[in-house]
């Protein structure tokens, strides 16, 4: 099952500043909803660790992703391939930036291939889930972009100690 994401948003700051924040995992991964944690093998591949959950299904998800396309100042591209409980998943997201009224133009767009059981079990519940917790990914990158100062992360969101944090928040 894929689901297709996308948008734009402006927030001023310089593209070179955007484009800095928006490769380094260090910087945008706490900002993944539900995220629990990750680990940078180098400056273009990490692995980002969260909490996932539809329906009976809930667990961690690892990703391993790869920046596979890097133009500085212009374009930024990730893939990546991971486990989710019951199944597997393939991600592409990509941000295209532009200078715009004194900041920078943000246009975002993506796709995540959800397959196994997971995406046989909770079918329709995967696009809206998918879209709503992208949507707080993009939120959140924006409102870090807009920040007053230095471009710096949210703190990481920490889950309660029953493990009772999903995506389907």
């Amino acid at each position: 099952m894929a689901i297709k994401f996308g948008g734009e948003f402006e927030v001023k700051r310089s593209p070179e500043e955007v484009y800095d924040f928006l490769t380094t995992p260090q910087k945008f991964g706490p900002l993944l909803p539900d995220f629990q944690g990750m680990s940078v093998q180098d400056p273009t591949h990490f692995t980002v660790k969260v909490n996932v959950g539809v329906s009976y299904i809930k667990g961690a998800a690892e990703v391993k992703m790869v920046l596979a396309e890097a133009e500085r100042p212009r374009r930024a591209k990730y893939t990546g391939q991971g486990s989710v409980p019951g199944g597997g998943a393939n991600i592409v997201a990509g941000f295209d930036l532009a200078g715009a009224n004194g900041g920078t133009k943000v246009t975002w767009s993506g796709e995540a291939q959800v397959l196994g059981r997971l995406a046989s079990i909770a079918g329709g519940l995967l696009e809206p889930l998918g879209k709503k917790n992208v949507q707080k990914l993009i939120d959140a990158l924006q409102a870090a972009l807009t920040a007053g100062g230095n471009v710096a992360a949210a703190p990481a969101q920490v889950p309660p100690p029953d493990g009772s944090a999903s995506m389907a928040s």
